[in-house]
């Protein structure tokens, strides 16, 4: 018995200064009632000591087990319920005690070590044979019981919890021959929690500034943005080129070198979005219908080509001839050397319209 009372000193001695601490710490932070807290079940397995009554014929320990199911159903409040089964045996008496209870644990905190208070409530199977045969009775009855202990975690889903308590049994049988008998029980077990625990909040602890003029505003000027300058608008550019820079009088083969077509090719090349570029080759009204359709063709495939050959993608590119459509001039020179010379301006190919846009740097 007084091993029991010496075990149960020390605990509560323990938890009353750490329980005195974590009050002390409450009463300034104004996120301690605001702990977070595992919400998922627990299971408890346990073994415990008891020192049962005098009254039931031996004032000598036991022992014993038991299972609880736990779970936190608030930030300070803890349920937890199960059966106990105990033994003792002095002396030729025999005393078992058998609970199923559940128990209300005020938690002080929700750190890894989290001392508590604990009240519950129950029914409590008692049985005592004193000589197997000269005495024996065993009843049911309710009980009540408090105490103290602690919970402390080792990882976020195992911990152990040890606590004592004292219940009070509400026995009243003239069989055992006393009324409501009192029993002391320690206990130690570990907790294995059915899901991981949240972590504790942070706490955030609010100290009041002190009073102190309000400081004069500082005005600060933000220096001017600087200017955007305006985007260059796209450049448009129509490359019209005669016959006679790139052809001889009534041929098709490109004379070199070829500066303008250079010049086409590079603007292409540094413009990837530019497509669909189309080409087209006209001639005079000198000869056939026919022919110069051909003739005006095949002068746009060498250009197409001569584009192609400098590193221009031909899927831009679309050669058409035109033949002696589209004139620019109209001659009526009667030496026929004159009117060559005359019509020269109609013997062309052109570059549509390429639209580059510049970026601006």
């Amino acid at each position: 018995m007084n091993n029991m009372k010496n075990i149960a000193g020390a605990i509560a001695l323990l938890l009353s200064g750490v329980s005195a601490s974590t009050m002390a710490q409450s009463s300034g932070d104004v996120g301690s009632i605001n702990r977070a807290y595992d919400p998922s079940w627990y299971v408890l397995p346990s073994i415990n000591a008891i020192t049962p009554d005098k009254r039931f014929g031996s004032d000598h320990h036991g022992q014993g087990a038991g299972l609880r199911f736990g779970k936190a159903i608030s930030p300070m409040w803890d349920i937890q319920f199960g059966p106990t089964y105990s033994r003792q045996r002095y002396a030729g008496v025999r005393y078992q005690q058998d609970t199923l209870g559940v128990d209300g644990l005020y938690m002080f905190s929700r750190e890894r070590f989290r001392p508590f208070v604990l009240v519950g409530a129950g029914a409590e199977y008692d049985k005592v044979n004193i000589n197997r045969r000269f005495f024996q009775s065993d009843r049911t009855s309710p009980y009540v019981n408090a105490g103290l202990g602690f919970q402390f975690s080792f990882t976020d889903r195992i911990g152990m919890q040890a606590d004592v308590r004292r219940a009070h049994s509400f026995l009243g049988s003239n069989n055992f021959g006393f009324e409501r008998p009192n029993t002391n029980i320690a206990t130690l077990g570990l907790t294995f929690a059915f899901n991981k625990r949240v972590a504790p909040m942070p706490v955030t602890r609010i100290t009041p500034e002190p009073a102190s003029a309000a400081p004069t505003p500082t005005v600060v000027v933000a220096p001017p943005a600087p200017a955007t300058p305006a985007p260059t608008p796209p450049r448009f550019d129509r490359f019209t080129l005669s016959a006679t820079e790139l052809f001889a009088f009534d041929r098709a083969d490109l004379r070199m070198p070829q500066p303008k077509l250079d010049e086409i090719a590079d603007a292409l090349r540094g413009n990837a979005q530019v497509s669909n570029v189309t080409i087209t080759g006209y001639t005079d009204r000198l000869g056939s219908e026919q022919y110069n359709m051909k003739l005006s063709q095949r002068r746009a495939d060498a250009v197409k080509m001569y584009l192609t050959n400098k590193g221009v993608d031909a899927n831009r590119l679309t050669s058409v001839g035109k033949g002696k459509s589209n004139p620019v001039v109209q001659c009526n020179n009667k030496k026929r050397a004159d009117l060559i010379k005359c019509l020269e301006p109609n013997r062309r190919v052109e570059v549509e319209q390429i639209v580059i846009e510049r970026r601006v740097q």
